[in-house]
C-alpha cells in the first residue's frame, strides 16, 4: 500500500495512509535484513524496503502491512 511518511508538528515520525484516511505516529522502529518495520500507535506494523534514516521527508513509500 502507498503511505506517506513525514514529521509531525512535535518532530516525531508520522505515517499517513490515504486509502484508509489514517494518520498515526510511529512508536517503534525495527531494522531487519529486509528493511525497516515501523509500529504505529494504533498497533499496525508496516514493513518498508529502501527506507533509510537519511531519507528526505515528506515522501511516499510502498509499505506492506504485517
Amino acid at each position: 500500500m502507498k503511505v506517506m511518511l513525514h514529521k509531525n508538528s512535535l518532530g516525531h515520525l508520522s505515517v499517513y495512509v490515504p486509502k484508509k484516511d489514517v494518520e498515526e505516529e510511529v512508536v517503534e522502529q525495527l531494522t531487519t535484513s529486509e528493511g525497516k518495520v515501523l509500529t504505529l500507535a494504533n498497533g499496525w506494523q508496516l514493513s518498508f524496503k529502501g527506507l533509510t534514516d537519511d531519507s528526505k521527508l515528506p515522501k511516499t513509500f510502498n509499505a506492506r502491512k504485517l
